[in-house]
């Protein structure tokens, strides 16, 4: 099954500076901005914010 435009692969960068990284997906017709979530981050040892870059 192909992937859909709908749903791109989008990564997420720590706020705290320290370089960490989560890649997820997100559904583009639902959230047309950019994705924000609060994610731990283990080398600064606490959740922060994690904030979709592109």
């Amino acid at each position: 099954m192909p992937r859909s435009g709908a749903r791109p692969v989008v990564t997420l960068r720590s706020s705290a500076g320290t370089g960490r990284t989560y890649v997820t997906r997100k559904n583009r017709l639902n959230d047309s901005d950019r994705l924000a979530l609060r994610k731990f981050d283990p080398a600064a040892g606490r959740h922060v914010l994690f904030r979709e870059e592109r």
